[in-house]
């Protein structure tokens, strides 16, 4: 991968935009009538605004892009290691990523960066860039703005991984997708966003991360043997059963009922304590949109409280997988993980 530069910097600051594919760089087959990724030079050549920005815009371009469908935990340890690199040399870094499982990369990446003190900040769009009504123009756009944007002090005004879209700059681990067809695609339900954007661009900088006092340290080492398991009316235990004794097992979010409830009967109340005692860790996030887990609430939740299931507090999924991920390729005892999982690395949740 080469850095290109796109426009030069005439204030000082400058950004690194890495594109690695998505809605945002598609076009249309024209035989299939499909869309498929393009290059960044197809992107470029449709916002040619980005000419009249006063900062300095470098590009790197990750080959062959990918469908976000296809962006997992490789894309994610790809993205901080370019990040890492290039750290010193630029002021802020935007990510295009396709919105299918944006709100997971943002989330991965902001355990990943430990002391992170300037914005990352990914975008994409919901319609692709060549489309007379797309959102894409607007959404990298305000993006890039955002990554060069600098405090009362001159330090970055956000020292986050995010989400931008739609006019929402969101912290990456609270963000969700919540339409697949508007282009209010992505919400934070269980906190506020981080910038008011209209004609201005105001941060609200009582809602950031504090600004690190040490130095930037990269944590690329995950542990991708985790589940997400919601749970249903009727979901079979043989099914459970499967799923909990699955080999390398080490970490479940579960994803429960209302205020963390789950079926109380004694076959699945078995098969969680015994993953329990296998020291695989269980994590307890709600399946609705909003509120938090209050497993003390409910019997069924003290049942599961009981058996050694962990409260995920307000913790979209997500978070809670790569939190998972993160904890597991970082710390080999399970207590630890368990201990850490409960401590408010980056934002994730809400004090009690």
């Amino acid at each position: 991968m080469t850095i290109k530069t796109t426009t030069p910097s005439s204030n000082g600051i400058k950004v690194l935009l890495i594109y690695t594919g998505g809605t945002i760089g598609m076009l249309e087959n024209p035989i299939t009538k499909g869309l498929e990724v393009c290059d960044f030079a197809y992107v470029a050549e449709h916002v040619q605004e980005i000419s009249q920005l006063p900062f300095g815009i470098d590009t790197l371009t990750f080959e062959p892009p990918c469908d976000s469908s296809d962006a997992g935990t490789d894309l994610w340890v790809q993205i901080a290691e370019m990040v890492t690199k290039y750290y010193d040399a630029y002021d802020g870094f935007v990510v295009l990523h396709g919105t299918d499982t944006m709100a997971y990369t943002a989330s991965g990446l902001s355990f990943m960066f430990e002391n992170l003190g300037k914005p990352i900040i990914l975008t994409g769009s919901q319609v692709p860039i060549g489309k007379l009504r797309t959102d894409g123009k607007e959404n990298l756009l305000t993006a890039l703005e955002v990554a060069a944007s600098k405090d009362n002090e001159g330090r970055a005004a956000v020292n986050e991984v995010c989400i931008l879209f739609n006019n929402n700059l969101i912290r990456g681990n609270r963000a969700t997708k919540v339409s697949a067809d508007q282009f209010n695609a992505f919400q934070s339900p269980n906190y506020h966003n981080l910038a008011e954007i209209g004609i201005e661009i105001d941060f609200n900088q009582h809602s950031m991360l504090p600004h690190p006092t040490g130095p930037l340290t990269t944590h690329t080492k995950l542990d991708t043997n985790v589940l997400l398991l919601k749970l249903f009316p009727g979901l079979s235990p043989e099914v459970i059963d499967a799923c909990f004794n699955a080999p390398g097992l080490r970490g479940i979010v579960l994803e429960t009922f209302g205020s963390g409830n789950a079926p109380s009967n004694e076959r699945f109340m078995k098969v969680v304590r015994e993953a329990v005692a296998r020291d695989i860790v269980i994590v307890n996030v709600t399946q609705c949109p909003q509120g938090k887990v209050q497993m003390e609430r409910y019997e069924t939740g003290r049942t599961l409280l009981s058996a050694g299931v962990l409260s995920g507090y307000d913790m979209t999924a997500e978070a809670a997988v790569a939190k998972l991920m993160y904890l597991l390729g970082l710390l080999e005892d399970s207590e630890q993980v368990k201990y850490y999982m409960g401590v408010n690395l980056r934002g994730e949740f809400s004090p009690c």
